[in-house]
């Protein structure tokens, strides 16, 4: 989710994972399980089921039940069958959604994340009506007060990096998706910690929001993410800081 403040995105997303931590933890569970199942149960050699794994930990999820996700998606213990699927839409003043889901029923999903836009002043759109406004990129967030920017410029560059941002107390890190694991192993080999490492869709233009727009857009946002069947939500809502709680 794009925002004013990737500080305040943070903690919005931490008060929102704490507020809802059973379902955090259900979502972690589907990302587990779709992973496993996609390319095997040993994270070493399974990309999309490290980065399930590391957002199960920071969830605290435990270890028993992480070890059990990944024997039901490779098929050691009986478990349901999930699908990805990614769904696009606008919301209050041509904000741009995309929504990346695990689901079960395809029907369902699609007939319950339209009447959330509808009923939040948007409209669920047809597949590639928005994609064109984000770029997929690996994405790492480094609180600034703990590294010298010279020597985190120099790191990340030589690892893979494309871009290192300063802004609002964090150094924002980015490379093509395909070096996000990489170039994780190399910062974390140097001794470089970050807040946040993800593969994200980043906007490409924003929607610059006041109080009252982005009231209406987070609250659209906060629906969404509430749906069982939805991952993650990715907007180019510029959110003043206000909406986002800080």
């Amino acid at each position: 989710m794009a925002g004013h403040s990737h500080w305040a995105n943070i903690k919005h997303k931490k008060a929102a994972l704490d507020k809802k931590r059973g379902k955090v933890w259900s979502k972690c569970s589907r990302a587990i399980l779709v992973a496993a199942r996609m390319g095997g149960g040993d994270p070493k050699f399974n990309a999309t089921l490290r980065y399930a794994l590391d957002e199960a930990r920071a969830a605290n999820m435990p270890r028993d039940t992480i070890e059990k996700l990944i024997k039901r998606g490779t098929g050691e213990l009986a478990g349901e069958s999930y699908e990805a699927v990614r769904y696009e839409g606008y919301g209050p003043g041509g904000v741009a959604f995309l929504l990346d889901c695990l689901i079960a029923n395809a029907n369902k999903t699609a007939a319950e994340v339209r009447t959330i836009f509808d009923k939040l002043g948007g409209n669920l759109g047809v597949p590639g009506s928005v994609v064109h406004s984000f770029e997929q990129k690996g994405q790492f967030l480094v609180d600034a007060t703990t590294i010298d920017e010279e020597r985190l410029m120099e790191t990340a560059l030589e690892s893979g990096a494309d871009d290192v941002i300063a802004s609002e107390g964090i150094f924002e890190v980015t490379c093509p998706p395909t070096e996000f694991a990489s170039l994780r192993e190399r910062l974390e080999a140097a001794g470089i910690a970050f807040e946040q490492a993800e593969v994200c869709w980043l906007p490409t233009v924003e929607v610059a929001c006041d109080a009252e727009l982005g009231a209406k857009v987070m609250k659209l946002i906060d629906a969404l993410e509430d749906h069982d069947d939805i991952q993650k939500v990715w907007t180019n809502a510029d959110l003043p800081d206000e909406v986002m709680g800080s």
